[in-house]
């Protein structure tokens, strides 16, 4: 495989989340999202998150929205992250992570997340944290291979957080919860 051509970053901001939720949506559920290899189409149905729920981690103090475009596509959004920063306890987590589903398996991912490996070090974090549902097995190794340690660790799934979304959102499998994926930066 070729080496993809570096991607550039910025922070998003408010005005950005109406072009920011289409492309975590199609990362994770519905038929789109089943052209990547990271889709939750067979554990969830329903809106991932919704415009509001962008905005809201665009404005949460000590949080991040990353946007990456591609030059080689005129300058497209292909793929996206949050980072929040916990100072207290020195750990970044890393969350919202979408690449859109055309473009998986290319090399865009793995720059997205070194770039918010870098944010959140820059900002003070000695460890990057995140949560993967327990299941996705291809998807907790990808991370290993990149430096995370899964933890014992195990979070509960936001169930909560399906009916605050636009829409039919349910949980198409019983037992949903994260495991907890750590690395030293």
């Amino acid at each position: 495989m070729a080496t993809p051509k570096p991607l550039t970053f910025r922070l998003a901001t408010p005005k950005d989340a109406p072009a920011l939720q289409p492309l975590v949506q199609s990362a994770y559920r519905g038929e789109t999202s089943r052209k990547g290899w990271t889709s939750e189409a067979d554990l969830l149905v329903g809106t991932r998150i919704n415009v509001a729920g962008i905005v809201e981690k665009i404005e949460t103090p000590n949080s991040a929205v990353i946007m990456a475009f591609s030059p080689s596509l005129n300058n497209a959004l292909v793929a996206c992250c949050e980072v929040l920063l916990k100072p207290s306890r020195k750990i970044g987590y890393f969350g919202m992570f979408a690449v859109d589903p055309t473009l998986q398996a290319g090399g865009i991912g793995r720059q997205v997340l070194v770039n918010a490996e870098q944010y959140a070090k820059i900002h003070g974090a000695e460890k990057m944290e995140m949560t993967v549902i327990w299941t996705r097995k291809e998807l907790i190794e990808w991370y290993v291979r990149r430096g995370y340690t899964v933890t014992d660790e195990r979070r509960e799934f936001p169930h909560e957080e399906l009916a605050k979304m636009d829409g039919e959102n349910r949980a198409l499998v019983e037992d949903l919860w994260f495991k907890v994926l750590v690395k030293e930066l």
